[in-house]
């Protein structure tokens, strides 16, 4: 069977907070013949490890590497990189796939009053403007 998979699954597999459910989520995933992860649903997963079950960003991205490693997991790869490199940088994920989708979508510089997102991605050499 081909997925897509919303966070919720995710979330269980990788925490296993819910027993029931956590074995029934990696049941479905490791039987699946491809797992389509949307971005807006790793841009969660990531909200819900780090403020609901206080992970931090290090682990967070570990988790993200491992999914994306399986062999059966379809993501935007650049994207979840870009997301990556800003999480690990003290930021948050979804700046960073926000920034990198505005710039394949044709954005040359990506604006916010976020301070900490804009110097994260101008450190970057990525065109960030603050507003």
């Amino acid at each position: 069977m081909k997925l897509s998979v919303d966070t919720n699954v995710l979330v269980r597999a990788a925490m296993g907070d819910d027993p029931a459910q956590a074995s029934i989520a990696s049941q479905v995933l490791s039987d699946a013949e491809l797992i389509a992860v949307a971005l807006p649903s790793l841009c969660e997963f990531v909200w819900v490890l780090l403020r609901v079950y206080g992970l931090q960003p290090g682990e967070v991205a570990m988790a993200i590497r491992a999914l994306v490693a399986a062999i059966n997991v379809e993501v935007n790869r650049p994207a979840v990189e870009a997301g990556l490199l800003v999480l690990e940088a003290g930021g948050d994920f979804a700046d960073g796939v926000i920034a990198y989708e505005g710039n394949w979508l044709g954005g040359e510089t990506f604006v916010s009053f976020d301070k900490k997102a804009v110097a994260i991605l101008s450190s970057q050499g990525q065109s960030a403007r603050l507003l």
